[in-house]
């Protein structure tokens, strides 16, 4: 029985993309080889269509941080190659790198939590210019200005002179905000959350850091950064489903 291929329209009816989306993870060497006609038309096969599937679980949604995405997108160019079985090797990776973030952004949220709590998050004892807070801290002056810009902290300043005085709470609330960021967390997050303590609002802090506004018209992942995680995970375990399945097929 001579073989039925597809053509580009099916393919992109397949997976719910418009035919262009095809040509498009084509070009960017997201779909094995395509073999042609002598004509030129292209001949999917079910093959390409589960590759398509592959690739829209890794690329679609909002953007979910850099280590992620390189991990996903090792898996859908693996798979696109042949490697089939090193693309599931990777798709478990990303499964691991997906539960670690997963880990910090925990970790993130009790150390918060400890901090909301009224527990010291530093013993500063002589007020610090900005310049030694920010070098106690790892980070830039030029960063510690604009999250005060982004109504972060209030900084108290010096009567006489002026300047910026960095005294145990302040350094203990750039620490709960530096730790949040480097785990994730938007600055908008934050910013929800922390107006929410300072209301006097600390029961659920998790949930004012993962839940958006309704006036909040756009938002990242970062701005729901537990809710992205999970689904990622989510979507790491169909990654692996699917990629079981065309393994078992290619067999």
């Amino acid at each position: 029985m001579q073989r039925r291929y597809l053509r580009t329209s099916e393919v992109a009816a397949a997976v719910g993309v418009h035919p262009n989306t095809v040509r498009m993870y084509e070009v960017w060497g997201l779909l094995q080889q395509i073999p042609r006609t002598p004509s030129g038309y292209r001949q999917f096969t079910q093959a390409h269509v589960d590759q398509m599937r592959l690739a829209r679980m890794a690329f679609q949604g909002q953007w979910p941080g850099r280590p992620i995405h390189q991990t996903a997108v090792s898996v859908v160019k693996q798979a696109a190659s042949g490697d089939l079985g090193g693309a599931l090797e990777s798709a478990y990776g990303l499964l691991a790198v997906i539960q670690g973030e997963q880990a910090e952004a925990e970790g993130a949220v009790l150390f918060l939590q400890r901090w909301a709590g009224g527990k010291a998050a530093d013993g500063t004892a002589k007020p610090l210019r900005i310049g030694r807070a920010a070098a106690l801290l790892g980070v830039t002056a030029d960063v510690l200005r604009n999250w005060e810009r982004d109504g972060l902290v209030h900084v108290p300043r010096d009567p006489h002179n002026r300047y910026r005085c960095y005294g145990a709470a302040e350094i203990g609330r750039l620490r709960v905000i530096r730790m949040l960021r480097r785990v994730g967390y938007s600055t908008m997050a934050i910013l929800r959350m922390l107006l929410a303590l300072d209301r006097g609002q600390a029961e659920d802090l998790r949930a004012a850091l993962d839940t958006p506004h309704p006036n909040e018209d756009a938002y990242s992942a970062a701005d729901r950064w537990l809710s992205a995680l999970s689904e990622w995970e989510q979507r790491a375990h169909d990654i692996i489903a699917l990629l079981e399945g065309m393994i078992a097929a290619s067999s």
